[in-house]
C-alpha cells in the first residue's frame, strides 16, 4: 500500500469522527468526508453490495480523484470501508477516474478504472492523458496490476482522442469472456462508445466502435453502461454539453438511455429508441448491477455539474447518490421504480381519500423530510378539468420546493428557486408526461436533502437536491379549479 493511500485512509478515519454529528441523508449514500461524484464499481461481492465512488477526501470540492468505498446488505444502509484507490503511480498520478468491477475466477475482486496523467502540450497548455487500469483485491484492499495500463492510445481507433478515453464498464459473458465499453470521442468532440474484449481481464483487444453520437446528444459521452434487459439491449450514457430537445433533453450534462438489439456474433448494436433517464435537475453518470435475485438496479450521482460547486464551503461533505432504482423495459421504454427494500422502512401510515379542494390546503399528518408518499390526482368536476395543481414540500414561512402540473399542457414542473439558494443556478425543469383527462399518479420520496418524483409508476423520474433547513418539513397542496387527490404517506425510518 502506498503512503498516499495510507494518508487518505488515516485522514478519512479521523475526519469521520470529527463530523459524525453533521446532518446527512438517511438512506442515500453520501461521501464519508469531502467530495463525492460518479458511482464506480457497483457490484455484488462476497455476499454484500459494493459501491465505490469518485472521491476527494480532503475538500468538499472536486480535487485529485480517489475511490471511496461503502458496502451494504440492502442498498439503503451503508457502511464505509477504507478508501480503495489513490492517485499514487506514474500512470494515474493525477487521478483515478471512474470505472467498474467484476469478480474473477479465483474469487478476487477486479476494479477497472481510468488513470489520468497531465501532459504539457507544445503551446504550454496542460491536457489529461487517459488510460485504462486494473486493481485486484479482496473487497477491502486492492493492489494495482503490474501490467498497467491495460488500454492506452495504442488501443484506440485511428481518430480516437487519448484525452477523452475513460470510464470503462466491464462485465463477463456466460462463456467467461471479459468485455468492456469505454467512452471516447473524435478530435471534433463527437462522442462514441468503444467495445473491447479479453480472455482473462488483463489483455484486451479493440473490437469496434459500438455506437457513434453523430452530433445528436451533446459532445463527449461519459460513463457508459451496456446490458441486456427484458429482451432488449440497453446503453446508458452521460453526454456533456447537450443542447435542449423539446421537453426530452435539457441543456448541460445529461443522461441518455438508448434501447435496441445487439448481435453478439458481429458486435452490432441496432438502436430503436432513445430517451432521457431522469427529467429533473440532479442526476448523472448512472451505473447498474444485476442482483442475486435477478433484478437490474440503477444508481446515479445526485448532482449536476453546472451547480455542484455552488454549495456552502463550510459543509464538510458534499455529494450523494440517488435512490437505487429497479429498472425494466416495457413497450420500448425504460421504467424506473424505487427498490422494494424501501418499503421495509415505512412507518406511521397516514391516508386520505377523495379530498376535493379549489385552493391551498394542508392535511393533518402530511409533513416531513424523510417520507414516502403516493399521490393520485384527478379532476374534482366531471365536466371541467382543473387548470393547475401544485404541491409544496420542505416548506416553512420563507422556503419551499414545489412541483406543479398543468393538465391542458401535460407539463409537470419541479421548482426549487425558493429553497434557500442565493445563486441563480438551475432551479426548474419541465417534463411532458402522460395524462388522461387530468389524471396523474406520483410517488414522492424525500430524504432530508433530496426529492425523487416517480411519475405514473416509473414512466419518468424527476430528481433534485435541496438544502433547505431540515426544520422546514411542511407540505401543502393547491388547485386552480376543482381537483381531487388520494394521499398515502409513510415516514421512512432508518434502523
Amino acid at each position: 500500500m502506498s503512503q498516499i493511500l495510507r494518508d487518505a485512509r488515516r485522514y478519512e478515519e479521523a475526519r469521520d469522527r470529527q463530523i459524525a454529528d453533521e446532518p446527512r441523508p438517511s438512506f442515500h449514500l453520501s461521501t464519508r468526508t469531502g467530495w463525492l461524484n460518479d458511482p464506480n464499481g457497483f457490484s455484488y461481492y462476497n455476499g454484500e453490495y459494493h459501491l465505490f465512488y469518485q472521491y476527494h477526501p480532503y475538500d468538499s470540492h472536486w480535487g485529485p480523484m480517489h475511490w471511496g468505498h461503502a458496502v451494504s446488505s440492502d442498498l439503503l444502509h451503508w457502511r464505509y470501508l477504507p478508501a480503495a484507490l489513490a492517485p499514487d503511480t506514474d500512470y494515474d498520478r493525477d487521478g483515478c477516474f471512474s470505472g467498474s468491477a467484476v469478480t474473477l475466477d479465483a474469487g478476487r475482486h477486479m476494479l477497472m478504472y481510468t488513470g489520468v496523467v497531465k501532459e504539457t502540450q507544445s503551446d504550454g497548455s496542460s491536457r489529461e492523458v487517459q488510460t485504462q487500469c486494473i486493481a485486484i483485491g479482496d473487497g477491502t484492499d486492492y493492489e494495482k496490476f503490474s501490467g498497467n495500463p491495460v488500454l492506452t492510445e495504442k488501443d484506440l481507433p485511428e481518430d480516437g482522442s487519448r484525452f477523452d478515453f475513460r470510464d470503462p464498464r466491464v462485465w463477463r459473458e456466460k462463456d467467461g469472456t471479459f468485455r468492456c465499453v469505454v467512452g471516447n470521442c473524435t478530435p471534433q468532440k463527437d462522442g462514441r462508445i468503444l467495445l473491447y474484449s479479453s480472455p482473462d481481464g488483463m489483455k484486451w483487444k479493440f473490437e469496434k466502435i459500438l455506437i457513434s453520437n453523430n452530433g445528436r446528444f451533446g459532445r463527449m459521452w461519459e460513463c457508459p453502461d451496456f446490458f441486456a434487459l427484458d429482451g432488449k439491449q440497453v446503453l446508458l450514457v452521460s453526454p456533456q454539453d447537450m443542447l435542449p430537445q423539446g421537453f426530452e433533453y435539457h441543456n448541460g450534462n445529461g443522461t441518455v438511455c438508448i434501447i435496441g438489439d445487439f448481435d453478439e456474433k458481429t458486435n452490432t448494436f441496432t438502436e430503436e429508441h432513445n430517451q432521457a433517464i431522469d427529467y429533473g435537475i440532479d442526476f448523472y453518470a448512472p451505473q447498474t448491477i444485476l442482483t442475486p435475485d435477478g433484478r437490474r438496479i440503477m444508481i446515479g450521482w445526485m448532482q449536476n455539474w453546472d451547480t455542484c460547486n455552488l454549495h456552502s464551503p463550510k459543509r464538510p461533505w458534499f455529494g450523494q447518490m440517488s435512490l437505487p432504482r429497479e429498472i425494466s423495459v416495457k413497450d420500448g421504454r425504460l421504467l424506473q421504480r424505487p427498490i422494494h427494500e424501501l418499503e421495509k422502512m415505512r412507518r406511521n401510515r397516514v391516508e386520505y381519500e377523495n379530498v376535493a379542494f379549489t385552493d391551498m390546503i394542508r392535511l393533518d399528518g402530511i409533513k416531513g423530510r424523510r417520507i414516502d408518499m403516493e399521490l393520485t390526482l384527478r379532476p374534482g368536476d366531471v365536466n371541467e378539468v382543473y387548470r393547475k395543481f401544485a404541491m409544496r414540500f420542505a416548506q416553512n414561512d420563507t422556503c419551499h420546493t414545489a412541483i406543479s402540473f398543468r393538465p391542458h399542457e401535460s407539463i409537470l414542473k419541479i421548482d426549487r428557486k425558493f429553497s434557500g439558494s442565493r445563486r441563480a443556478i438551475i432551479h426548474q425543469r419541465r417534463s411532458l408526461v402522460r395524462t388522461e383527462g387530468g389524471k396523474l399518479t406520483l410517488r414522492i420520496i424525500l430524504d432530508n436533502f433530496s426529492v425523487e418524483i416517480f411519475v405514473n409508476d416509473g414512466e419518468q423520474v424527476l430528481t433534485a437536491t435541496i438544502y433547505t433547513d431540515l426544520s422546514a418539513e411542511g407540505i401543502s397542496f393547491y388547485a386552480d379549479g376543482k381537483a381531487e387527490i388520494d394521499v398515502v404517506k409513510y415516514d421512512l425510518v432508518s434502523e
